[in-house]
């Protein structure tokens, strides 16, 4: 599993690469040759390459991706093991969950399960949503393997909401006739006080204004400004009461003119699409003479989010170990069998 491990991480897969996802597919799939003794189909959703082993109609389905956030080239050593410890670009968020989940699929009916393997997760599953969905509306549950949290299984995501805000005003020479202009600048903080107006964290909703553009010259009363909103929420109401209040902005000054792009992207992950799976992941861990594996809820959202709209879902069955999206991203090698067996008999539980 390591040595297959490493072929993967070796082989760097930027969302944003096109030709580098469609070769981390290419490995994947000489991998999968291997050890099943078949290819996975390696189909294409809106121009993007999706990894697709088993059942074009699965009652199981083992969601993964295997794009990440790291340019090539920016994790460096590019692979090293230390003990118990792999690192290397992408090793905890994804590949480990994509390879206990092939290893996986050697004990499964692959006319029954499918595995699939997406390459925009990180930027949003834009191109892979639709077939996300399509696939879990048939499907008995979504099994995800997403890292876990210090091993623990998660049973709730935020939703995720994102948002472009744009003022237009009107330029003037900012020394001679500055009240001839209208200020961009000036009405897009004030919008910002109102957006940090709308978070809630009694009920962990975030309104985080993010990258904020503005101005031409320094002698000019900006006539654009620009700012981008990420919101995120457990419930799919609070993420409308922002959409609403967010769509209501309206600039101070008569003449600044608002426009307003985007909206929800995920919606949450609730509790409610993942309780039966998780109560039978405990029942399954402790056949296996496992420890309790545990829950938790977590801010970031997955693909997990766009099944849950369909079917049940259990997520965070990927790999142990931490550091994602940061330079100490690691697993723990002595947990990719044991999880990797768990995932085997969850996914035949739900057959039965």
């Amino acid at each position: 599993m390591l040595k297959d491990l490493q072929a993967l991480v070796e082989c760097e897969s930027p969302s944003s690469d096109l030709a580098a996802c469609a070769k981390v597919l290419e490995v994947a799939n000489q991998i999968t040759s291997r050890l099943i003794g078949n290819s996975a189909e390696i189909i294409q959703e809106a121009g993007r390459p999706v990894y697709w082993l088993g059942s074009k109609d699965p009652e199981v389905v083992l969601l993964t991706h295997l794009d990440t956030v790291w340019p090539i080239g920016s994790f460096i050593p590019l692979w090293r093991v230390e003990g118990d410890l792999a690192s290397g670009p992408g090793i905890f968020d994804m590949k480990s969950g994509f390879i206990q989940a092939l290893y996986a699929m050697r004990d499964l009916d692959l006319g029954r399960v499918a595995l699939i393997a997406t390459t925009d997760e990180e930027t949003g599953s834009e191109t892979s949503r639709k077939l996300i969905e399509e696939v879990s509306k048939k499907a008995k549950a979504v099994l995800v393997m997403e890292a876990s949290l210090d091993g623990k299984l998660k049973i709730s995501r935020k939703g995720t909401s994102m948002y472009k805000i744009t003022i237009h005003g009107r330029a003037a020479h900012a020394g001679l006739e500055p009240e001839k202009g209208v200020n961009a600048t000036v009405e897009i903080s004030r919008i910002v006080s109102r957006l940090i107006a709308l978070e809630n964290k009694n009920l962990g909703t975030s309104v985080v204004p993010t990258v904020m553009a503005s101005g031409s010259t320094t002698n000019t009363v900006p006539a654009l400004a620009s700012l981008d909103v990420d919101s995120r929420s457990f419930t799919l109401a609070e993420m409308k009461r922002v959409e609403e209040a967010i769509r209501s902005l309206k600039p101070e000054h008569q003449d600044a003119r608002i426009e307003i792009s985007g909206g929800i992207n995920r919606p949450p992950l609730e509790i409610s699409a993942t309780k039966d799976l998780y109560e039978l992941a405990e029942k399954v861990a402790l056949k296996l003479a496992m420890a309790p594996l545990g829950s938790a809820s977590v801010g970031g959202a997955s693909d997990g989010n766009l099944a849950a709209i369909h079917t049940k879902v259990l997520d965070g069955l990927g790999a142990l170990g931490g550091g994602a999206h940061a330079n100490d991203e690691h697993i723990l090698v002595s947990h990719l069998e044991p999880r990797s067996n768990l995932i085997a008999a969850l996914a035949r539980e739900i057959l039965l």
